[in-house]
């Protein structure tokens, strides 16, 4: 059960990343973090509503005010360094954020096996290549690189806070609930803020409301991925579980080479190889 939630996370989030990337070419990225998670948060107030989920309220609930925090900063940080692109470069580096759950598992005692601490190696050694990262030239590379950082420790933050945020199904929905609308809170915020420095919130020909069923994919993708890692990391070794979720950067490089034919290079084809080595040694080890 932790593998398959665990490679439904890569594929919801993979795809997420490569909805965002595509809307923040057009629209800002702030715009569409606020939009995107403002769609999620009525839909899980649905859930919430209808699964009476407001009786699991408790102060676990503070990580999931965490992770609402820390999550806009990363995601604001990742679509921009989208932008600058390419995908299929960016991306892999945000998956480095995985060593923020691995190294919390470990410090709470778990030990993973000989096999699987393989796969773990393989499975992120593959993941980095999948990208063939190129940190030489312009500034604007470097700029990339240094905004994936930080959506990266971001990104690992909150796979850690989120999974100690319940411990049931309903509890997960009021916990994802409270996690987005304290994204919405911080973006809208920021948002504020950015139009008072004078920067647009819209792009020049208005509201896209042609991309609102591409915000809505993304928003309710991004929510989905979240329960599902935090599914996995409740049913099995968290260290196990966040590498497993990391390979959506691989997700992303094909979704770029398939939509937008950006080229996959022999490096990412053979880290993509050694990624899929590595999950399949998590996954049997």
């Amino acid at each position: 059960m932790t593998a398959l939630f665990a490679l439904a996370t890569s594929l919801l989030w993979g795809l997420a990343d490569f909805g965002g990337g595509l809307l923040t070419r057009r629209t800002p990225a702030l715009t569409v973090v606020v939009v995107s998670q403002s769609i999620a948060v009525v839909v899980l107030g649905a859930l919430v509503t209808a699964t009476g989920a407001w009786s699991e309220a408790g102060p676990q609930l503070w990580f999931a005010v965490g992770a609402g925090l820390v999550g806009p900063v990363a995601m604001l940080a990742f679509y921009k360094a989208l932008a600058l692109g390419p995908m299929g470069v960016v991306s892999p580096l945000g998956s480095l954020g995985v060593a923020v759950p691995v190294g919390v598992g470990l410090v709470l005692g778990e030990r993973p096996g000989l096999l699987q601490l393989a796969g773990i190696v393989v499975a992120v050694a593959g993941v980095v290549l999948a990208g063939g990262p190129e940190l030489r030239g312009a500034p604007v590379q470097r700029q990339a690189v240094l905004l994936t950082l930080l959506a990266a420790f971001g990104f690992g933050a909150v796979m850690a806070l989120i999974a100690e945020a319940s411990t049931t199904i309903t509890g997960l929905f009021l916990a994802l609930f409270v996690q987005r609308v304290t994204n919405v809170i911080a973006g809208g915020a920021a948002l504020y803020a950015s139009v008072r420095r004078g920067s647009p919130a819209l792009p020049a020909e208005g509201f896209p409301w042609r991309a609102l069923p591409a915000l809505a994919f993304v928003g309710l993708a991004d929510v989905a991925a979240n329960g599902t890692y935090a599914i996995a990391a409740q049913h099995g070794p968290v260290t196990v579980a966040a590498v497993l979720a990391s390979l959506y950067p691989v997700v992303t490089a094909l979704a770029a080479r398939g939509f937008l034919s950006e080229r996959l290079r022999a490096v990412q084809a053979a880290g993509a190889g050694l990624a899929l080595a590595g999950s399949l040694l998590l996954a049997t080890g």
